[in-house]
């Protein structure tokens, strides 16, 4: 967790519990939309998600786990064939150095194995407490804080749960609104939420579970 816990600090937000409601009758479910199958799988695409549609990702990462399906056969793969497979997610030079140095780093220091604190895993290159938060909290059930992306931020800003903008410090206003063991599930309904409703430039408040008690709605 970045840091102590504090309350958030909020321009006449709605209660947590209430809004918690609201977003679990709205999205019962709530899942990663990356697709994957175990734990370094998500790790992986999460990182080539960065600038990029979880759509695309899903598109990828198939032949890229038929070519590479360990942690071990990614360390050993080539730059330029790594490169040559994840070249539509975007930055795929960056990105294919980021997925085997990481890979490299749990078959080293790991065992071959995603660690499963956050303090580990953000040792790994090109993962930082999003990645690592959502790892750990769609892949292994380890509830070990909010996953703050560009969604969950516009979103907790206009629900008035905080005023921040800096990724760690909304974290920290939202970890201290809800309980640990609603983290996971909270943190996918708010990326959920900005996905496909309070979106960026129209969001869509008629239809809104949330329009009610939401401080920034529109109309």
């Amino acid at each position: 967790m970045p840091g102590k816990p504090r309350p958030a600090r909020t321009r006449a937000s709605a209660a947590p519990d209430e809004l918690r409601a609201r977003l679990a009758r709205a999205l019962p479910d709530p899942r990663c939309e990356l697709e994957f199958a175990d734990p370094w799988q998500l790790l992986i695409a999460t990182i080539l998600s960065a600038q990029s549609t979880d759509a695309r990702v899903n598109q990828v990462t198939p032949a890229l786990f038929r070519r590479f399906p360990t942690p071990a056969a990614l360390a050993a793969a080539s730059q330029e064939e790594v490169e040559a497979l994840v070249k539509s997610t975007g930055f795929f030079r960056n990105k294919a150095r980021a997925i085997r140095e990481a890979s490299q780093g749990i078959v080293e220091r790991f065992g071959g194995q995603v660690p499963r604190s956050l303090e580990e895993l953000t040792t790994l290159r090109g993962v930082a407490r999003k990645t690592a938060n959502l790892v750990l909290g769609a892949a292994l059930g380890i509830p070990s804080g909010i996953v703050v992306d560009t969604h969950v931020a516009r979103v907790a800003g206009r629900l008035g749960l905080t005023r921040a903008t800096d990724p760690e410090e909304i974290e920290r206003d939202l970890v201290a609104l809800f309980p640990p063991e609603e983290w996971i599930a909270t943190g996918l309904r708010l990326v959920l939420h900005g996905r496909y409703t309070c979106l960026a430039r129209k969001p869509l408040c008629a239809g809104c579970a949330l329009k009610e008690v939401c401080p920034g709605r529109e109309g």
